[in-house]
């Protein structure tokens, strides 16, 4: 069974909790990507800011990007997956999380991100199919 390290997108980047919001849309531009992983100072993980919390927690609530910080954005406990969990793990969590992107720990560093696009890519159609439809209903 295919495991969260061999399909994960590696090299994740941070943002660290301490900066804003306007430095994190500016580093998902620069990176192409969607969503960031939030790290505190001690290089833990804080959760996940993505694009759509940009938009709709800062920008749609009239806040300003550039005083927001992404820590103040993080809520709870992240939803992770371990580097060697397999693919039933990751359709499972993400399933029951409701999220599309997972960050991957190995131990308690942060070593890559499993993404549904990761998800669809290395999963027979079905298990896909199953994934879809979990994220896409209430």
């Amino acid at each position: 069974m295919v495991t969260a390290r061999e399909i994960m997108t590696g090299g994740a980047e941070c943002i660290g909790a301490q900066e804003t919001v306007l430095a994190a849309a500016k580093k998902m531009t620069e990176l192409g990507v969607g969503a960031l992983p939030i790290c505190g100072t001690d290089d833990k993980l804080k959760g996940m800011l993505t694009d759509r919390d940009i938009v709709v927690k800062v920008l749609g609530a009239g806040k300003d990007p550039a005083q927001v910080k992404a820590g103040d954005l993080a809520q709870g406990e992240a939803v992770t997956i371990g580097a060697d969990d397999d693919a039933q793990e990751i359709l499972r969590t993400m399933s029951d999380h409701k999220v599309r992107r997972l960050p991957v720990i190995d131990g308690h560093r942060l070593v890559g991100i499993v993404a549904q696009a990761n998800v669809a890519r290395a999963l027979p159609d079905p298990q896909v199919g199953d994934l879809l439809q979990a994220l896409s209903t209430d």
